[in-house]
């Protein structure tokens, strides 16, 4: 079988993550370092972040642990805040693409360049960042709206920053990773988001990944005189005085500062940064966990998908099932059934949640999200083995699928029947617009399309296995 070719210029995924250590596919163990910092190129789709914003701003965060003196256990906790410093940020996309009117993710990226201390400036940038593309009158409405939303800023950074820890908790990170998550946007003045802490009342952590991530998005941007300027007129007021001066002392380090812009160089850097003698490794269950975590990731971009993710996942396996494949065949359709979305983090809510419509270009956009499925994926090996089914449930037997077109011929059974799970929790799900469709009536939805475009043994497994288990869609 021929797998779909990596995308090239139109995705704009170019950094190598990898392991020194990580071992052959299919090993019993697998670099917990490695999966998230490879995962979280995701994390920088939807914050609107050049790919591989979390890995420098780790190895930015990681420098400063080391040179402050931070104990082995702050720093341990400190490495994976920085990995998941993130991992709540879908979860405001939805409601900034519906107050902004614009493309979330533009907007998280411009808004990452404003100083929110400076009322002039942060007016005119929220203003321009309105309504992008429409009319004046309908910006200006858009404006006042925002201005008139008492604690905005506030509640969209508590949403963000109480779901990324909570998912680092869930996934056995120590609290001072959870509470460095919880705080990073908050503000050495006590002017930051969400509880206005101040000085010490910050955790370290948080302070030195709030520094790291800012010091990173201007490196990236404008390079680092533009970095150290932003560190050194926001001292004392974004940043602890003390982290500030030791990220000015780097000026001459031109070295340190070229590794940290060659893409070539971040990725395995970064998974070596690890700290402790032995690099930490997770177990199957482990690898579930954390394919569990990124699907509640995913499914929290759009409130359309509320567990679409995992109830792909469980649809999948019950056909599956239904259809005799055993162990090792019935993971990997579960894990590739909560990370076959993984690449809609990459696509504006502004389309996602449109109820209209698409237009052409706003469909091409939604039909690139399998390419960054794929792109993602294919780069962790503990997900190598699912990377290309994960990225085909949108092609069709008769090639009408996207977004290679693929014949029937180049989609092997898990493919199918991941496709025919895809479709028919989409049929079943309720969503904020409509009630979900009756089994029955989805069922005669996919007979309609059994031979031409779905696999018909896949379409008969979904059915069997429903005849079987009367109730398992409501319970899902």
């Amino acid at each position: 079988m021929t797998h779909p070719p990596a995308p090239h210029s139109d995705i704009p995924l170019s950094l190598d993550v990898s392991s020194p250590d990580s071992g052959p596919r299919g090993a019993a163990r697998s670099s917990l370092s490695e999966i998230l910092s490879a995962l979280s190129f995701a994390l920088d789709l939807t914050e609107g972040q050049r790919p591989g914003h979390t890995i420098r701003s780790c190895i930015i965060g990681m420098r400063l642990g080391e040179e402050i003196g931070l104990s082995a256990e702050d720093r341990i906790a400190l490495y994976f805040a920085l990995l998941l410093k993130d991992a709540g940020c879908s979860s405001n996309a939805a409601r900034m693409a519906a107050l902004f009117g614009s493309d979330d993710q533009s907007v998280k990226f411009r808004m990452k360049m404003v100083d929110w201390h400076r009322p002039v400036r942060l007016a005119v940038q929220t203003a321009l960042n309105c309504g992008v593309g429409r009319s004046i009158p309908e910006r200006l409405r858009r404006f006042r709206e925002i201005a008139a939303t008492e604690n905005m800023t506030r509640s969209l950074m508590q949403i963000r920053c109480d779901r990324g820890a909570d998912i680092s908790l869930r996934l056995g990170f120590p609290v001072a990773t959870a509470d460095a998550i919880r705080a990073l946007d908050e503000h050495w003045c006590g002017f930051g988001h969400p509880q206005g802490m101040k000085a010490g009342e910050i955790p370290v952590l948080a302070r030195i990944a709030n520094l790291a991530q800012v010091v990173e998005v201007f490196f990236t941007a404008h390079g680092v005189g533009a970095a150290l300027r932003v560190a050194k007129t926001r001292s004392g007021r974004w940043f602890d005085p003390v982290l500030v001066n030791r990220v000015l002392s780097w000026k001459r380090d031109r070295a340190w500062w070229s590794r940290l812009a060659d893409n070539a160089a971040v990725g395995s850097e970064v998974v070596a940064l690890e700290p402790g003698s032995v690099p930490r490794s997770v177990d199957s269950a482990g690898v579930d966990a954390i394919a569990r975590a990124f699907a509640e990731i995913i499914d929290a971009k759009t409130p359309y998908t509320a567990r679409h993710s995992s109830n792909v996942a469980a649809y999948a396996v019950a056909i599956g099932r239904e259809m005799g494949f055993g162990t090792s065949e019935l993971d990997r359709l579960y894990r590739a059934g909560l990370l076959h979305d993984i690449g809609k983090l990459g696509v504006s809510n502004l389309i996602l949640d449109k109820q209209g419509k698409l237009t052409p270009e706003e469909r091409a956009a939604v039909e690139k999200h399998p390419l960054f499925t794929w792109e993602i994926l294919r780069r962790v090996s503990a997900f190598e083995d699912i990377a290309w089914l994960a990225s085909v449930h949108h092609e069709k037997l008769d090639r009408t699928g996207y977004p290679w077109q693929l014949p029937g011929d180049q989609l092997d059974t898990p493919a199918r029947i991941l496709a025919v799970a895809d479709i028919f929790e989409a049929l079943t799900a309720d969503r904020p617009y409509r009630a979900g469709m009756p089994p029955e009536k989805a069922i005669a939805i996919l007979r309609s399309e059994s031979a031409t475009k779905l696999c018909p043994d896949a379409v008969a497994g979904c059915e069997g296995w429903l005849r079987r288990d009367a109730g398992a869609v409501a319970v899902a």
